[in-house]
Parts: C-alpha cells; structure tokens; sequence
C-alpha cells in the first residue's frame, strides 16, 4: 500500500481515539472506542491457547476493525441503538472499504462478511471477546456511571455469544461474580 493510501486509511482510524463509548474508565473518564478495540485485541491474544484450532491472529484483526463504522457515527449504545442506525453504520463503513486498494480491499469485506455471518469459531471468539470486554469495563467503571437499567443488562449481555465454548461461559460466569459482588457492595 502506497503511503498516500495509508495516511488516508490512518485518518479515519484516528476518529476512533476521539469518539467515546458510553461506558468509563476506572479512572472516571469516557473510554473510547480505540481503547476498547485495542483491550480486546490483547484479550485475544492472552486467549490463544485458549483456542488452539482457532487463527487468533485472523480474531485480532476482526477485533482492530469491529468498530471502524463509528468513526463515522459515533458510538450508540447497544439499547439506544436502532436497526437504522446499524444499517447506515453498515453503509458508511462499506463505502469506505469501497475506496480502499487491492488486496485490502477485498481482505477487509471477507473479514465483515465472516464476522457478520458469525458462523466460523474466529467470528465467534471475536464477538465473544467484544461483548466481554465491554462487561469487564463496565465493571471497571464506578457504579455511579451506571444507568437502572445497566444493572441487569451488565448480566445478559453477550450471554448468547458465549455459548459456543465451555471457556467462554466459564469467562462470563467469571465476569458476573464480579458484577454481582460489585452491585453487593454497593
């Protein structure tokens, strides 16, 4: 890739350090969405014996561009978030793929079809760790942050994401001990 084209692709990457997510720090300020991709990338990268058939360095990459459509929207909350708002999150993002050179192009819409199909184990991980991450954070956040209704959200989301696999539920299991003392607590 030519630097001109790398620039250009960095700078729109760049809007994800600027754009926050709902959930704080533990340092009580807003995470953004950069900082959340890049935690989940390092939990993949922990897990990879974990998941010994799995291409953890295929999950890496999905997780480093999971959220490139909100540099462009912005961050929606998963209950605020319409199916409107996911279509046109989904649009803006291909458009931009669309401009990309080759082969990153076409590499980058085989790794969205494989991740919004979710049928594949790396898809599976990635999503896992994606809704996973965002539960540890939120547990990370003071409960002062917390919306009423975040308190049982903080318990079913990803829940169906982790089926797949004994380590992931025992990961979530994990997660909601650790919710559930914190709201204890409190």
């Amino acid at each position: 890739m030519n630097p001109t084209e790398l620039i250009k692709i960095l700078n729109v990457a760049e809007k994800l350090k600027c754009n926050t997510r709902h959930c704080y720090t533990s340092s009580g300020r807003h995470e953004s969405v950069a900082e959340h991709c890049w935690r989940t990338a390092l939990m993949a990268m922990l897990l990879e014996k974990e998941f010994p058939q799995a291409d953890m360095n295929k999950v890496i990459k999905m997780i480093l561009i999971h959220d490139l459509g909100e540099a462009f929207t912005g961050d929606i909350p998963c209950f605020e978030k319409s199916s409107n708002d996911e279509k046109k999150e989904s649009r803006v993002l291909d458009d931009w793929v669309q401009t990309f050179p080759e082969p990153e192009r076409t590499q980058w819409l085989e790794l969205y079809a494989e991740m919004n199909a979710l049928e594949t184990q790396e898809a599976k991980i990635y999503k896992a760790l994606d809704k996973m991450e965002a539960v540890i954070q939120h547990d990370e956040s003071d409960l002062s942050t917390w919306l009423p209704l975040e308190y049982e959200l903080q318990f079913k989301y990803g829940t169906e994401n982790v089926q797949f696999s004994e380590y992931m539920k025992n990961l979530k299991a994990e997660i909601d001990k650790i919710t559930q003392n914190k709201i204890g607590s409190a």
